[in-house]
């Protein structure tokens, strides 16, 4: 059974910092790219930032050098360190796996996502 758990959300004030954390279990984690994508209320869900099963980095246009994504391969743990958050960061983070997996004959695409995790920043 796939798993994927977010935490680290909460209350912040304008230019605080969170780190979230997102522990996967039941999929073999090293090959999987993951992600972190935030949905806030009437708006579509957007990419935050991706990092490949090779390290190759990817961050919404929004981050501009405010957030940092990372993986732990032996912990099977993504991370987005987010610093100097301001209001308009307020959304629900979702963690996200995906990778092709071969298959006998073809290949299908696996893509996980996890229940969320609140972000609030406001004073």
């Amino acid at each position: 059974q796939v798993q994927l758990v977010e935490s680290g959300g909460g209350l912040v004030q304008p230019g605080g910092s969170l780190r979230l954390s997102c522990a996967a279990s039941g999929i073999m984690f090293s090959g999987y790219t993951m992600g972190w994508y935030r949905q806030a209320p009437g708006k579509q869900r957007e990419l935050v930032a991706a990092i490949t099963s090779g390290g190759n980095l990817n961050y919404g246009d929004f981050v501009k050098g405010r957030f940092a994504i990372s993986r732990d391969n032996t912990k099977n743990i993504m991370y987005l360190q987010m610093n100097s958050l301001k209001p308009e960061d307020t959304a629900v983070y979702y963690c996200h796996a995906d990778a092709l997996v071969l298959q006998r004959v073809g290949a299908r695409r696996d893509v996980y996502w996890g229940p969320g995790t609140q972000v609030t920043v406001s004073s």
